[in-house]
Order: C-alpha cells, then sequence, then structure tokens
C-alpha cells in the first residue's frame, strides 16, 4: 500500500510542472497571477483543515518560522518557477528542481546543521557540468537564459525554506501550509504591477481543469500522499521522489506537450540525477534527532 501511495505521489507531483505548462499557455494570463490563484484556494482548503483538526495557530518565533517558510517555499519557489514556464519546457524545468534535494544538504552544510562530507562535494561536482550542459542545450533551442535561471532561483528557495523551517519551532502541517501558503499568495499578488500582470479570468476548459488538478491533486493530494509515506518510510528513502519526479515529467511533456528530448538534454540529466544521488540520497543524510525528523513533511511540489 504505501509503495502504490509512492508511485501515486511521484505521478501526481510529475504531473505538476505539465499542468502549470497548460495553465500559461491561457491567452493574456501572468505566472504571478496563475500561481496566486492556485495557492489561494489552497491555503483556503488548508485553513479549513486546520480548524477541522483543531491545530493551535503559531506565535512568536513560530509564527515568524511559517511566515518565512511560506515567503521562500511559495513566493519565491513557485513565483520564479512560474515565470521560468513561461518559456522554459517542463521537462527541462524537473530537471533542474531535481537538484533541491543536493542543495539542500548544501544549505544545511552552510547553516552548520550539518556536518560536510565528500559525497556532497563529488554530487555538485557532477551537478554544475549537468546543469550547464542543459543550460547550454536549452539556450540552443531559443529558451531565454532568464528563464532558465528563474528555475534554479526556485530550486534554491525551495531549498532554504527547508533550512528555514527546521531552526524554527515546530508547527502542525495544516497550519504550517495554510499560513506559508497564504504568505506565499499574498507576495505574488504585490509582485504582480511591477510584472504588468492583470487579473485574468480564467476561459477555457483546459485551464480550469488543469488548475483544478493543481490545487486539489497537486497541492492538497500531493502533500497528503507525502505525509502518509514519511510517516511509514524513512525520509532519505522518500526523497527519492525529486529524483523519480523529473523522469514522470519528461515523459509527460513529451506526450502530452509534444516536447522533444535531445541527446544532450539525456547526457545532462544523467549527470544531474547521479550527482543528487551521490551527494544527496546514496545516504542517510538526517542526522537530526528523531522528534525533528517528523518535520520532513514540510516540503513544496512543483
Amino acid at each position: 500500500m504505501t509503495l502504490g501511495a509512492f508511485v501515486a505521489l511521484v505521478v501526481a507531483a510529475g504531473g505538476n510542472v505539465v499542468g502549470v505548462k497548460y495553465v500559461l499557455r491561457e491567452p493574456n494570463l501572468g505566472p504571478l497571477w496563475a500561481a496566486a490563484a492556485r495557492f489561494f484556494f489552497a491555503t483556503l482548503i488548508f485553513a479549513v483543515i486546520a480548524r477541522v483538526l483543531r491545530s493551535p495557530f503559531p506565535r512568536g518565533r513560530a509564527l515568524l518560522g511559517a511566515v518565512l517558510y511560506g515567503a521562500l517555499s511559495f513566493g519565491g519557489f513557485f513565483g520564479f518557477v512560474y515565470w521560468g514556464l513561461v518559456d522554459a519546457p517542463a521537462g527541462l524545468a524537473g530537471i533542474f528542481l531535481a537538484t533541491v534535494p543536493l542543495l539542500t544538504l548544501l544549505f544545511a552544510i552552510a547553516h552548520g546543521l550539518e556536518r560536510f562530507r565528500w559525497d556532497a562535494l563529488i554530487g555538485a561536482l557532477l551537478v554544475i557540468p549537468g546543469t550547464a550542459v542543459i543550460f547550454r542545450d536549452g539556450l540552443s533551442a531559443d529558451v531565454s537564459a532568464p528563464s532558465l535561471l528563474a528555475i534554479i532561483a526556485g530550486a534554491a528557495c525551495a531549498a532554504e525554506g527547508a533550512i528555514i523551517v527546521k531552526t524554527y519551532p515546530r508547527v502542525h502541517p495544516a497550519a504550517m501550509n495554510a499560513i506559508g501558503m497564504g504568505v506565499g499568495t499574498t507576495i505574488l499578488l504585490l509582485l504582480m504591477p511591477m510584472f504588468n500582470e492583470s487579473f485574468v479570468q480564467f476561459r477555457t476548459g483546459t485551464t480550469w481543469a488543469a488548475q483544478i488538478y493543481l490545487v486539489i491533486i497537486g497541492s492538497i493530494g500531493v502533500f497528503a500522499l507525502y505525509l502518509f509515506i514519511l510517516d511509514r518510510w524513512t525520509a532519505s528513502a522518500a526523497s527519492y521522489e525529486y529524483v523519480l519526479i523529473p523522469l514522470v515529467a519528461i515523459m509527460l511533456s513529451a506526450w502530452l506537450l509534444d516536447e522533444t528530448v535531445t541527446g544532450a538534454f539525456v547526457i545532462g540529466s544523467a549527470l544531474i540525477l547521479m550527482g543528487v544521488y551521490v551527494g544527496a540520497l546514496r545516504t542517510d543524510r538526517m542526522d537530526a534527532p528523531p522528534k525533528r525528523r517528523a518535520e520532513g513533511f514540510r516540503t513544496t511540489e512543483t
């Protein structure tokens, strides 16, 4: 049953990237507004869940941690990724997002939360050329450099958001995500005027279907599945989703969006996935005490 839930998680999260691409096909629909609309409804759902479960509202440093988590993991992560996906192929974005586990590990070392390991350095040395190969391949395919850099910046925001959570008091997951998504939605809405975006009503059935998927399956469903799996598997085993999700995104984007998979993309992807495995997934990197391991469920899926 747990293995089936894991497969469902990977497929659902892999479909998120493709779902975002479908939403962004809506004429005159800006990426920031598309992301804000998604998380506005997800925030309401999580708030209802928190109310039903009677989860306490955080205060003091716990509230500050939830706010910073939302700013990075939703405002920063999804703002950058949605903006990058306007131009970048879904499969390419998925591969760049596969670097999140390794970036998290490297940021944890920089913050003094985990010890330096040589395999982390080796993994980084594999990821860097892999990213360079895909980056160059994307430029040759007329994908703008700012779009590629935005996706990498989104991955960095997700990684730092996870580190921020580890340094602040624990918050119930429903309340954490309700606050985090609310903060992220607010940031996205405030940024819209800076990029000349306006509130555009979704008009096509495809856009509505993709947005409903992203809210119900891609946000609420993925969160529930990930929590279910983390309750039964180790954090390191569950984190393999980050390596498998891009593979699903590539297959779905090739099938549904007719995206081309080039030889350079395959080589670069192999280097990145190998680097993530060596640097972050090959050994259990969760050196925190058991009471902190339970916080591993606080994550973001595109």
